[in-house]
């Protein structure tokens, strides 16, 4: 097996690797070290911050469902790209499967949807 088609890929991923590092290590030696009280505290968007408990804040449980949601629907959706490029060859077995699952989906967004899991309130 030849790894010349990776070739490529890790030359990418060096030179990634490499600006990466040297970015952070140029902003370390050229950039301004001019520290006071307001640039060591927290960014709030302009809004002085409100002390907080000594374990952090507590978000409410709706912030994680919305993200577990919209985690499970980018990933279904992901199952649609190979699909996609191989829909020549997977005939109307493919076609029915895929059907299969976008209803499947659509019943999972319906549910969601009806039980409120979209709601910001």
């Amino acid at each position: 097996m030849s790894l010349s088609p990776y070739v490529p890929i890790i030359g990418l991923f060096a030179l990634a690797a490499f600006f990466a590092l040297f970015s952070v290590a140029a902003a370390r030696f050229a950039g301004p070290r001019r520290y006071n009280r307001a640039k060591l505290e927290a960014y709030e968007c302009g809004i002085e911050p409100s002390p907080q408990p000594v374990g952090g804040g507590r978000f409410p449980i709706k912030f994680y469902l919305t993200a577990m949601l919209f985690i499970v629907f980018d990933i279904e959706i992901i199952f649609l790209y190979p699909w996609a490029v191989s829909f020549d060859m997977l005939g109307l077995f493919g076609f029915v499967e895929m059907v299969l699952f976008i209803v499947a989906v659509f019943v999972a967004y319906a549910y969601v949807w009806r039980r409120g899991g979209l709601d910001w309130d």
